[in-house]
């Protein structure tokens, strides 16, 4: 049957029907709700009883005396009478009584379970010596932090009937009220919502919904829904390409969808943080994992990818500029320091010794110039090994080039080259610069099976614990530094793509060695 009343009209007279039988309903456990919020109230009110004795300085003073309950009996009698309260009871950290309405039973152990010896409050309704009874009990923290007993306050389950006996009247009159003011709310509420959703009726909210999918889908950023159990809910066709992920997805957890690692963690929750960089496959993506709250109430979260894959390598080709900048920094300073040696020498009168030192100071710059110029043809390695070279100095390390270095200009990828070989100099200089006499030795060479790449170093070395971890994107060892732990996985995903490896060694130094095949690997 088609109802042609507008949505509005119809769930106007819904909602009276709803109000009529809720008041019909409502009757029957008005008297279990009215119950429940006395007892409740009871809880409460018990529990800032509670607190408050627990926070009692000549209480906590008397726990230090020789019997205890001499003094803490009368506080707590005191209290008891002028709150009201059935009783009030404070134990030590045994559970053995210092005050109670029945003097006969202090210094007995408490009659139900001490849960606040925990450190944490509690509330709820128990057996105990006086009956049952409405109680909350509190720990009594020392100075130092430390629990060292607990305060017991309740009511008699007598009390709080009489105090449900006198709502009563009250609770009648709500519920004769309540139809004319449901009516009158469903009329109000009616108008609200044709107001809410702009006069639409349900077929235009679906189309709007419809053109939300579709607008969802087509945005280049991925984005990847959750509920609270870890359930993908949604996943719009940017997160699939990024992710790998297929039509199956919705609806599984997202460990179930998604392998073990920094991707699954960051959407899991597991790994706090904004911006994270994480891999999947051959994409570096930024996720933010934000959760989703509703009348504070946290019903899943939603993480978006972006795709910074193009971005993170005009980063690589901006710090490789970045790096010949420093580098180019740290030979003006060292000229200028030369310069102001040879300067003195000349002053001095030492011009021999002046020439000595302008000669070996070329000589030494201009033979790993030279060497790299004759033995790496591509230019755009050779670059970076000469930037390399001068950050090495700076920081105090010896940089060598390997006699085996020999590389044609074509030999392979420039952007895979200078990817793993500055990842790996980059390590290795980091490692050395904290040892004395530190050096870092680099050999390049092309062959048959494509390009070999050797980079060594004085640093400690790699732990054998740390051999297969080192590899896994997010782990490092570097403190305090942001986003680290990618280069190692880089190189070798980089290696791997093409068909070739990276293993470390250690034999004396720190030695990792890769093979970048020529052509790209297949299959």
């Amino acid at each position: 049957m088609r109802w042609p009343r507008a949505l509005a009209t119809q769930l106007l007279l819904l909602q009276i029907g709803v109000v009529a039988a809720t008041v019909v309903v409502g009757s029957l456990i008005a008297l279990w709700l009215v119950r429940e919020q006395v007892d409740t109230e009871y809880e409460q009110r018990s529990l800032a009883i509670a607190q408050a004795v627990a926070r009692i300085p000549d209480i906590l003073e008397a726990f230090d005396m020789p019997e205890p309950a001499k003094a803490i009996q009368p506080i707590a009698e005191g209290i008891r009478r002028g709150s009201g309260a059935s009783f009030v009871v404070v134990a030590n950290a045994e559970g053995i009584r210092y005050s109670h309405p029945n003097p006969d039973l202090i210094g007995h152990r408490v009659s139900t379970e001490p849960q606040a010896l925990t450190g944490q409050p509690f509330v709820g309704i128990e057996q105990g010596t006086l009956g049952r009874s409405v109680r909350a009990k509190a720990p009594i923290f020392a100075e130092d932090g430390r629990v060292i007993g607990q305060v017991s306050v309740g009511f008699l389950i007598e009390a709080v009937d009489a105090s449900v006996g006198r709502s009563l009247p009250l609770l009648a009159a709500d519920l004769i009220v309540a139809l004319g003011l449901g009516t009158a709310g469903s009329l109000l509420l009616a108008r609200r919502l044709k107001r809410e959703t702009l006069g639409l009726e349900p077929s235009e909210i679906a189309g709007l919904v419809e053109q939300r999918e579709a607008m969802l889908h087509g945005i280049r950023e991925g984005v990847v829904a959750l509920d609270v159990a870890g359930r993908v809910t949604l996943v719009n066709d940017e997160a699939r390409r990024l992710l790998g992920l297929d039509g199956a997805a919705i609806g599984r957890r997202i460990d179930e969808v998604l392998p073990a690692g920094p991707m699954r963690e960051v959407l899991a929750g597991a790994r706090p943080g904004t911006d994270e960089v994480v891999m999947s496959g051959d994409h570096v993506l930024v996720v933010n994992r934000t959760a989703v709250t509703v009348r504070d109430r946290t019903i899943g979260a939603v993480a978006t990818l972006r795709d910074r894959t193009e971005l993170d390598g005009a980063l690589k080709e901006l710090h490789t500029e970045r790096s010949l900048a420093h580098a180019l920094r740290a030979q003006a300073h060292e000229f200028y320091n030369k310069l102001h040696a040879v300067s003195g020498l000349i002053e001095l009168g030492r011009l021999d010794d002046a020439v000595g030192l302008i000669s070996r100071t070329a000589l030494v710059h201009q033979e790993l110039v030279d060497r790299i110029r004759e033995r790496v043809g591509d230019p755009t390695l050779a670059a970076l090994l000469l930037a390399k070279a001068s950050v090495a100095s700076d920081r105090g390390v010896d940089f060598r080039l390997d006699d085996d270095t020999r590389l044609s200009a074509d030999a392979a990828d420039p952007h895979d080259l200078v990817t793993v070989v500055g990842n790996l100099v980059d390590n290795a200089i980091d490692a050395a610069a904290g040892t004395t006499g530190g050096w870092v030795e680099v050999a390049v060479a092309d062959g048959a099976e494509g390009v070999g790449i050797r980079v060594r170093d004085s640093g400690p070395g790699v732990s054998a614990a740390h051999e297969e971890s080192i590899w896994q994107e997010g782990f490092t060892t570097k403190r305090g530094i942001a986003h680290h732990g990618l280069g190692l996985a880089l190189v070798r995903q980089v290696t791997e793509r093409r068909g070739g490896w990276v293993r470390v060694s250690q034999n004396g130094s720190t030695e990792f060695t890769a093979l970048l095949p020529a052509s790209m690997a297949v299959g």
